[in-house]
């Protein structure tokens, strides 16, 4: 009976959120309009100082199709050509609303205390290019420096030590990947990257964590992304979990299909023992709760089949769950999902959101990472965040005297743990201490690829 319950209460809390969405949804329309026609405003003041008021026409209706382009990219029976302008339109117009509305308000306040007495229109106009001037320029700057984080990786190095016997595995060498966003934007020439990279550290074993497309899967499929990611090996296997985008992109079965035609293993809510020495478990993205019909399970049911002498990783997308995690009996969880707020000041509310959204951190016996992830959502920015891959050095508990000789002989990940150290050797990667989290204002290491 309890179950009976619980079962028509998931129909019932669904339509009661669509309910609440529906409210909703006309007022954050007209708010968003608003705020739009604010910053549109602003551009016909340019144009009327630089008399191309004729050309405003124009100008409102591209505005408008940048403003609203993710909408209107959704309208059937548009070519597909215009579906994914219209798209990559509205990801960009993102990035110019959000620092327009934090330069705009400035230089309206500037304005007001500069303008002349007079208020003669020749001085008006000087002044309005003036200032216009300064918000161009400064939002060109800040476009250019954020489309070179995002687009320039660093790799970052972290070594940890699980206190706990990994079969013959006495190092082990992990690549995290998370939030690559791969769609319209994120495009094969970004994931090139990664390649190289990952063809460069040779780790043992790479782990996505979560969000590997964007909200649609049709460009991962026409632009046959999944024959790069063939190319993504590890000697110890690449595995997955899902991101609230996969779900929000309505494919998961279909994603899932990929990510095997791939060679990599999508672990829902499940867990996969790796070479007989640890275990890696993959949840299920936080969206599941409300999206998926089967929700998802607790992490402590997870882990509690397993067996607790061996080594526990845990991937799940969101940073959320670290108490419940550690007291599962976790040694590691790796997470993404935050892009550490992907355009700053974005990170003083992830910084508030999440008990970590970047970085390492120490949570009783277990060590939790969260990536800012490799790819981008919306604009191809990156500010105060880097994209970025993370190196995980484990080392384990020393193993029993009767196999440590042989372990140490015939232990293949040792010689991948080698290779993947020969950047750093160049300057490439730099540990971090395990005991605390990186410092936020620390300079990014590694060069650009």
């Amino acid at each position: 009976m309890p179950m009976d319950n619980a079962t028509s209460a998931k129909p019932a809390a669904a339509a009661k959120r669509r309910a609440g969405l529906i409210l909703v949804l006309p007022a954050v329309l007209a708010l968003f309009t608003a705020v739009n026609y604010y910053v549109g405003w602003h551009g016909e003041l340019m144009l009327r100082a630089l008399d191309a008021s004729r050309f405003a026409g124009i100008y409102w209706t591209l505005f408008a199709l940048a403003a609203f382009g993710l909408l209107l990219g959704r309208l059937p029976g548009l070519p597909g050509a215009a579906k994914r302008l219209l798209k990559v339109a509205g990801y960009c117009h993102f990035g110019v609303l959000q620092y327009a509305l934090l330069l705009l308000p400035l230089a309206d306040l500037a304005y007001l205390a500069a303008k002349p007495s007079s208020a003669e229109p020749e001085s008006v106009r000087r002044l309005v290019l003036l200032l216009g001037g300064a918000v161009l320029a400064l939002m060109a700057a800040v476009f250019a420096r954020g489309f070179r984080n995002a687009r320039s990786p660093v790799v970052r190095a972290h070594d940890l030590e699980i206190p706990k016997p990994a079969g013959r595995i006495r190092r082990l060498h992990i690549a995290v990947v998370s939030d690559l966003h791969l769609g319209h934007l994120v495009g094969n020439r970004h994931l090139d990257r990664l390649l190289r990279e990952m063809n460069r550290l040779r780790p043992d074993l790479i782990l996505l964590a979560g969000d590997v497309i964007d909200d649609d899967i049709e460009p991962y499929i026409r632009n046959r992304m999944g024959e790069r990611l063939k190319r993504l090996r590890a000697p110890l296997g690449v595995y997955a979990v899902l991101g609230n985008h996969e779900y929000y992109s309505g494919k998961i079965e279909a994603f899932v299909r990929e990510m095997a035609d791939a060679g990599i293993t999508v672990l829902r809510d499940e867990a996969k023992l790796v070479g007989g020495a640890f275990y890696v478990v993959g949840r299920k993205d936080r969206t599941a709760e409300s999206a998926d019909p089967e929700g998802r399970k607790p992490v402590a049911s997870l882990v509690a089949p397993l067996d607790a002498a061996k080594p526990i990783l845990v991937m799940d997308h969101q940073p959320t769950s670290y108490g419940e995690a550690e007291a599962a009996g976790a040694d590691l969880m790796i997470s993404g999902h935050t892009h550490r707020g992907q355009m700053a000041p974005n990170h003083w509310i992830t910084r508030r959101l999440f008990e970590l959204d970047w970085g390492y951190k120490r949570k009783g016996n277990m060590h939790a990472v969260v990536s800012s992830g490799f790819g981008t959502w919306g604009p191809p920015l990156r500010l105060m965040s880097r994209s970025e891959i993370v190196l995980l050095r484990v080392r384990f508990a020393e193993p029993s005297e009767a196999g440590a000789e042989h372990a140490l002989q015939t232990e293949p990940s040792e010689a991948g743990a080698e290779r993947a150290v020969q950047p750093e050797a160049a300057g490439r990667a730099e540990p971090s201490a395990p005991e605390s989290a990186p410092d936020p204002q620390a300079p990014e290491r590694g060069p650009a690829l």
